[in-house]
């Protein structure tokens, strides 16, 4: 039987549940698309950026009413696609679909909720239990979730990424040679780029997060990181 990524597409506008079989293949076939591309996906303006979604389905819906739908807007993600909202199953459903189904269009990031321990803690796991009676969605959509990208850079200039920056990464080139593939840890490069957070402007260097985990970070940070690489500015999500 063969995937129709049309029809999961279009069900999925309709706001329908996908069988669990097409949700399982989704994921395997993105999985090995998104595994193909590097840590750091260079792209091209114009493209439409989104931040937090966290399983608003409906609101992701009028985002795509309002900004045009794909193919005909370019959109990038930075992570955040599950938990506290209650239809997470339904959004990462469609944007799973979607970067199947047009790849250059729809670029993924890694939040720090596209992990198995959050969304056991946040909702997504429950909700795939609710849902499909089981774990295995969960487990398909959080085994999909080791291969996303960690960063984009728009235009050679925009430097972008779900939390922030990490004092383990100078240059770009070292976020590139990170083996992204697994469980984000605790602590280390991974962690920082999906839970750092902007500080006060005067702080000078990097401090210890209340989240516990990643980094705060001054405007002296950013300015030595876009030197440090050649770029204009950081574009960033993970905070209201």
């Amino acid at each position: 039987m063969k995937l129709d990524v049309d029809s999961c597409i279009s069900r999925l506008y309709a706001g329908q549940l996908l069988d669990e079989w097409e949700v399982t293949q989704i994921c395997e076939q993105t999985h090995a698309l998104l595994a193909a591309e590097p840590n750091v996906v260079p792209i091209s303006a114009p493209v439409t950026v989104v931040g937090d979604v966290h399983g608003q389905f409906f609101d992701l819906l009028e985002i795509f009413q309002i900004g045009g739908p794909p193919p005909s807007t370019n959109y990038l993600f930075l992570g955040d696609y599950v938990d506290r909202g209650h239809h997470s199953v339904e959004t990462i459903s469609l944007l799973c679909a979607l970067k199947l189904r047009y790849p250059q269009r729809i670029h993924l990031l890694r939040g720090n909720h596209e992990s198995r321990n959050i969304t056991r803690t946040y909702g997504f796991y429950a909700e795939c239990q609710t849902k499909y009676g089981s774990a295995q969605a969960w487990r398909a959509f959080t085994d999909l979730f080791d291969a996303l990208a960690l960063a984009v850079i728009i235009d050679d200039s925009i430097f972008c990424v779900h939390g922030g920056l990490s004092p383990s990464i100078v240059h770009v080139d070292q976020l590139r040679a990170l083996d992204r593939f697994g469980e984000i840890p605790h602590e280390g490069a991974l962690a920082d780029l999906v839970w750092s957070d902007p500080g006060d402007d005067d702080t000078p260097g990097f401090a210890r997060s209340q989240r516990g985990a990643g980094f705060t970070f001054g405007a002296r940070v950013v300015d030595r990181f876009l030197h440090a690489n050649g770029m204009a500015h950081v574009l960033r999500a993970h905070q209201l």
